[in-house]
């Protein structure tokens, strides 16, 4: 079976930036980090889930903003918005998610998209020694270290919730 493409272009971003885990295909789509938990056998809290978000900048414009954040948690948008000094945080549409990622809700990585987004990393995921992220596709994820996915998606920690 060929791989998709958009797991293929994660992969040699993967690579690029240094990653040394690996990709699983699951064979079927993992939408929510309960689901994805349960299909690799551990915790939801190791879920590390890429949720895009609108930020209404301070200036009035409209960006991209990338939060990390542990599948046990939820994002409190307006405590991040107070965090990240943006005037509010909403979930991104699906065509804002394609277009700033190139990739689908649900398979959203951290890494490989277009053009870099500002990213923010839930301190939360240091307590696993391996977690698992989205690979550019629904069903495809990857395992990772805290101190890895940090260095390369060169996101800052915040408390999301």
């Amino acid at each position: 079976m060929t791989e998709h493409a958009s797991i293929t272009r994660f992969r040699a971003e993967l690579e690029s930036r240094g990653g040394t885990g690996r990709i699983v295909v699951l064979p079927d789509s993992v939408h929510t980090a309960a689901l994805a938990a349960d299909a690799l056998g551990c915790e939801v809290g190791a879920i590390a889930n890429s949720l895009l978000f609108a930020a209404t900048t301070l200036a009035g414009d409209t960006e991209p903003v990338l939060v990390l954040t542990s599948g046990a948690h939820r994002v409190d948008t307006e405590k991040v918005a107070a965090s990240i000094e943006v005037a509010a945080l909403k979930r991104a549409k699906p065509e804002f998610v394609r277009e700033h990622t190139g990739q689908v809700i649900g398979g959203v990585s951290p890494i490989a998209h277009p053009s870099p987004i500002p990213t923010f990393l839930d301190p939360a995921l240091r307590a696993y020694g391996e977690i698992w992220a989205a690979a550019g596709h629904p069903a495809a994820v990857f395992s990772t270290t805290y101190d890895e996915l940090r260095q390369m998606t060169g996101a800052r920690e915040i408390a999301v919730n």
